[in-house]
């Protein structure tokens, strides 16, 4: 590849990359590019933490390869999923992203309550 189509590969990269990230802003609404840089950093920090997390508790619980599925499984959605939640708004709080997380999470919570309504 000659240098004049690596700079064409970069610049149809960097465009792209913008593209991605104007087209995130326009969706979640936000101000700038250094918000969207944000947000997505703290859904990389919180998902690496609830990884760590996990590791943790099922050592703590001694979980191992004998143990059922079904078990790890139900103590992923007891423990660690509102630990992704709350884990959600800490990072975004530090980050400066609070609303938007706090947004997000009261349209889930509204959407998991109407799993559990009555139907008439």
């Amino acid at each position: 590849m000659s240098l004049e189509n690596k700079g064409q590969t970069a610049e149809i990269t960097g465009t792209v990359t913008k593209s991605f990230l104007n087209k995130l802003k326009a969706k979640w609404q936000l101000d700038s590019l250094v918000q969207v840089l944000a947000v997505l950093a703290v859904f990389a920090l919180t998902g690496s933490t609830v990884v760590y997390i996990r590791k943790f508790l099922f050592a703590f619980l001694e979980f191992g390869e004998a143990t059922p599925f079904w078990l790890k499984a139900v103590t992923y959605i007891l423990f660690v999923f509102p630990a992704y939640q709350l884990l959600l708004l800490a990072y975004g709080f530090l980050l400066g992203q609070f609303r938007f997380f706090w947004e997000k999470e009261k349209k889930m919570l509204s959407r998991m309550g109407r799993l559990f309504q009555k139907k008439d």
